[in-house]
């Protein structure tokens, strides 16, 4: 891509996931994913119906009487998008391709966290991590962002979450959130990394597909190719076995997604690449509150 189109492409995304995120998530993001806890604000004069637990004795004994301790939300977060860059993001054969709704998503969340003066950084990930940015805050930041992930060209084409998890619980400290967006083409068993990576952070999952993978569409024979690996195959879309099995597949892979999900404790959402993500993300947040 031209840097005159990358620039153009990253001002259009902004203006429409900014504009987003200001008018839509502002406060749902905001409740839906909380701070570390309660932070010391000011003292104040006790009042009735106030916990005697908030007294400040210290303050109390030179004034001679009461006074409590104010907390607040410690608000600030940091949140890191585990993005997926294998091959099989770029399929897409009805408005959009996977790729470029998992871009508008995550620089959606991404200016909900500047909104909310949240640091945001990025692990890009194929069956390697492919490149890490370290959490910071800014428009400047942001922007840098989404120009890498439109223009973002990995070193591999396959997929490994297992992997990409662990580095997060590595490489990340402090607990932070992370939304992890794939489409979890994935054969490997990443339960256990994803259950290790989720009581240390605040993992939420967000899938992204295209219909196409769920139901075959009845146009005879089709020549197919795997993003991931290069396989190259005709496929007879004319027979219903072959469409029922690929439907069956979908399905199992789905419950098996949804069974490690739900296991490992960890929120998330499918969104279908002719679909709405809005509506999918209100949900998600919906259902934290």
């Amino acid at each position: 891509m031209e840097t005159s189109e990358i620039l153009k492409r990253v001002r259009q995304i902004e203006i429409k996931t900014r504009g987003l995120s200001n008018n839509i998530f502002a406060g749902e993001y905001h409740s839906a994913f909380k701070g570390r806890g309660m932070a010391f604000s000011e003292v104040r004069e006790y009042q009735y119906g106030d916990d005697i637990r908030d007294i400040e004795w210290n303050v109390t004994a030179r004034f001679n009487k009461p006074y409590i301790k104010v907390f607040e939300e410690e608000r600030e977060l940091t949140v890191m998008l585990l993005v997926d860059v294998s091959g099989s993001l770029d399929f897409g054969t009805i408005v959009q391709t996977k790729r470029d709704m998992q871009t508008e998503i995550a620089a959606t969340l991404a200016f909900s966290a500047i909104q909310n003066n949240d640091k945001i950084g990025v692990i890009f990930f194929s069956d390697r991590i492919e490149k890490f940015i370290p959490p910071k805050k800014g428009r400047k930041h942001i922007l840098y962002i989404i120009r890498e992930l439109l223009d973002f060209q990995p070193t591999s084409h396959r997929t490994d979450v297992k992997q990409a998890v662990e580095y997060l619980t590595q490489v990340i400290k402090r607990r932070c959130t992370c939304f992890l967006l794939s489409d979890f083409i994935d054969d490997r068993d990443f339960r256990q990394s994803l259950t290790i990576a989720n009581r240390k952070h605040d993992v939420v999952a967000i899938q992204v597909y295209d219909r196409r993978i769920a139901e075959l569409p009845d146009v005879g024979l089709m020549r197919v190719m795997d993003a991931e690996t290069g396989h190259l195959e005709w496929v007879d879309t004319s027979s219903k076995r072959v469409r029922n099995a690929q439907a069956a597949w979908w399905r199992e892979s789905q419950n098996r997604l949804s069974d490690i999900f739900s296991r490992s404790g960890v929120d998330h959402v499918s969104v279908r690449t002719d679909h709405d993500y809005v509506t999918a993300l209100r949900s998600l947040f919906a259902q934290r509150t």
